[in-house]
């Protein structure tokens, strides 16, 4: 440990820090270590004594749900107002923030959440801005029965060309043809002509590469969103294509979430580290990263920016090549080794991400954007970007504007240059949301739902409440749609439309293609102008909807018409009205429950994998982080608690669900086996303790029990 004004830092993330994060940003290093050092002793405390009011809110549920197991929505509320956990809606406001990327505030798109751990993953999301139609159609289940091994399938490439140019027709519809029909785009007096054809909305053609009267490509736009024809007569589609078009490259991942949270395992300096000098490359622009493809490698980057001639041969049009950044830091809850206090204690780890995550985007911040060899920059608008989860109520948001506003002073940076991005996954929150807002008005850049979290915090909260319903049941309830459409109508009431983003949340089965497009329409319906998605070729598949929805019309609409929902409605508990489950319904819940805990902890606390695609109960991969931990214990928990299953049960049942997830793992040289010696997995017995010990955990986190695990493996004992 390195001692740097009172405070105890691991010597590797001391290194980083003083080698490798600092220089550039014209910060002095005894500046910075003064500054963190206050920023701990000032805000340390107040961290703790919001977990600990977290605690005794809880304890009063507990006992006023024992104490009134029958009670009403009227009931409840004046108790959780009594209590100060419902808190009064103030006077109406619109948000105050300045200096926002369009990403953010003007352009509905796709949104990608990745670890930031893993540097191949975050080069994949940034450079997912820009995505090719013909191959993510081609290699999915989009275009019907997967992909046959061999070579090119002529007759699926022909079903894929023609569903593009039902696109472009819809999209970008020619006056008096078809773009299936047409042999020549070219351009004239500034104007795109199809077969001497103009489009029926001319304004739709923002500019081309290459000679006008027979270009490289084609750039066109539809609700903001940008889609390049390329054609080219020597590719192997372009040279068969009657128009030469050899591809159609689509705007997609218009944001991406690089995730210091759920979908990572950071449990110490080392962790940290690794996490941090990714986000450095990404800020820098010098990330890079070594990539096998069969027998060949390659060296991935971030792709540059893309130029095109505009219409009337003005200055050249330059598109940004990458998605928006943004950086997900830990919540409230876990504090971290990697640095202690004067008295021995270790730091909030939330404030940690807080002061190192914001240097770190100082080096974006101080690029010229000039278009000079520093450029291009993350942020255009000089604004830096956190997503902070897991807040509950407005008291916990004011406390991260507060923390925001302090690393700012400590940095040099006019206060307001953080946006920050308030995740209602919380119940605490959810009831309270305009008040939330308000704590951040002049910072609030995001704020999304999240049935997985939400869920298991509502399983938490209501604990004592009776026994859930099953989780497909959960769904079903009334409060989950009040729950989604008061985010919206909140936000909106708040005058986040063309400010900020209202998302929603994650596509879980990135196997499941067809399906997406067919149900994920529903969020930018449903007025989001950003939803989470688990790949680049998820993005690419996704934006299409935004071609098909014009987002912020129906935001207008929706804005006009006021709130579909309330409070009441939110606090309308999902517990089970019908509980006269068959042992096979009980059964087949508990191994469904297991197989996603086992599936998912045994890669976390036995390689630190903290986001995997993990086969459920019906070998479906599923994208998984803790978040579906947190829902899925704590379901199992509420079962025990209420005497819905028995402990003994459950663990049979998890003694056989670790089999199958055995089984499932047989072609990785790294998995470690769970059976037969339970006793000796660490990974096993972890997940039985976020099942047994669940209803003890604090708000149901997950975090305690699997860092404590996943420390014990890294150490060796």
């Amino acid at each position: 440990m390195t001692e740097r004004h009172g405070l105890d830092v691991d010597a590797r993330l001391d290194g980083f820090i003083m080698r490798e994060a600092l220089p550039g940003t014209g910060i002095e290093p005894e500046a910075f270590w003064r500054g963190f050092s206050g920023l701990i002793r000032e805000l340390a405390p107040q961290n703790r004594a919001l977990l600990e009011k977290r605690d005794r809110l809880q304890a009063q549920i507990d006992a006023w749900w024992k104490a009134h197991p029958d009670a009403s929505i009227a009931a409840q509320k004046d108790f959780l107002t009594e209590i100060g956990y419902l808190l009064p809606e103030g006077t109406d406001f619109k948000i105050e923030t300045a200096g926002i990327d369009p990403e953010i505030a003007t352009i509905a798109g796709p949104q990608l959440v990745v670890p930031i751990t893993n540097a191949r993953y975050a080069l994949n999301a940034a450079n997912a801005r820009w995505g090719s139609l013909y191959d993510c159609l081609y290699g999915t289940d989009v275009m019907g029965l997967p992909l046959a091994a061999g070579g090119y399938d002529r007759g699926r490439g022909a079903r894929v060309v023609a569903r593009t140019r039902v696109f472009l027709d819809e999209a970008f519809p020619i006056e008096g043809a078809s773009h299936a029909d047409v042999r020549r785009y070219a351009v004239k007096d500034g104007a795109l002509l199809v077969d001497d054809l103009p489009l029926q909305q001319p304004e739709k053609f923002v500019g081309y590469r290459g000679n006008p009267k027979a270009p490289d490509s084609v750039l066109l736009r539809n609700n903001r969103l940008h889609v390049e024809l390329v054609f080219d007569r020597a590719h192997p589609i372009g040279s068969r294509d009657q128009a030469l078009l050899a591809d159609v490259v689509i705007e997609s991942a218009v944001s991406a979430i690089m995730d210091c949270e759920d979908s990572v395992a950071c449990v110490d300096a080392e962790d940290k580290v690794l996490a941090y000098r990714n986000w450095l490359g990404l800020m820098k622009g010098d990330l890079a990263t070594e990539v096998a493809k069969g027998d060949k490698t390659f060296t991935r980057r971030l792709n540059p920016d893309r130029t095109f001639t505009r219409p009337d041969g003005g200055a050249p049009l330059s598109l940004k090549g990458r998605a928006l950044l943004l950086v997900r830091n830990v919540g409230h809850l876990m504090t971290t080794p990697a640095i202690r206090d004067a008295q021995g204690n270790e730091i909030p780890e939330g404030l940690m991400d807080a002061m190192i995550t914001t240097l770190i985007a100082l080096h974006d911040l101080r690029k010229s954007g000039d278009g000079s060899a520093d450029a291009p920059r993350n942020s255009t608008a000089g604004s830096v970007y956190v997503v902070k989860p897991k807040m509950h109520g407005p008291e916990e948001v004011a406390f991260a504007d507060a923390t925001f506003t302090e690393v700012e002073r400590i940095l040099g940076l006019p206060q307001y240059t953080v946006k920050l991005g308030v995740m209602d996954e919380e119940r605490r929150t959810s009831v309270n949301l305009k008040e939330c807002i308000r704590a951040a008005r002049h910072r609030i850049a995001f704020i999304n739902t999240g049935f997985l979290d939400r869920t298991g915090d509502e399983i938490h909260t209501s604990m004592e409440a009776g026994p859930f319903s099953r989780k497909d049941f959960i769904k079903r309830k009334g409060w989950i749609t009040a729950y989604e459409n008061l985010n919206v109508d909140i936000g909106l009431e708040c005058g986040l439309s063309g400010k900020a983003q209202i998302g929603k949340g994650m596509w879980a089965a990135p196997d499941l293609m067809a399906a997406m497009l067919e149900q994920k329409i529903e969020h930018p319906k449903a007025g989001a102008n950003c939803a989470w998605v688990p790949s680049p070729t998820a993005a690419t598949l996704h934006a299409l909807h935004y071609h098909k929805i014009d987002v912020f019309a129906v935001q207008a609409k929706l804005a006009a018409g006021g709130r579909r929902a309330h409070v009441d409605a939110v606090l309308d508990v999902p517990v089970a009205s019908f509980r006269k489950w068959s042992e096979a319904q009980i059964l087949r819940e508990v191994e469904n429950n297991a197989q996603g805990i086992l599936g998912y902890v045994v890669r976390w606390i036995d390689q630190g994998i903290g986001c995997s695609k993990v086969p459920d109960i019906n070998n479906v991969g599923l994208m998984e982080d803790r978040a579906t931990l947190r829902i899925s214990s704590q379901h199992i928990a509420n079962w025990l608690h209420h005497g819905v299953c028995t402990p003994d049960q459950v663990m049979a049942v998890m003694q056989r669900m670790a089999a199958v997830v055995d089984r499932q793992n047989a072609g990785d040289p790294h998995y470690r086996p769970m059976a037969p010696d339970f006793a000796l997995s660490a990974a096993f017995q972890a997940a039985c303790d976020l099942v047994f010990k669940g209803r003890t955990q604090p708000n149901g986190y997950t975090e305690p029990l699997l860092h404590a695990a996943r420390l014990r493996v890294k150490s060796g004992n």
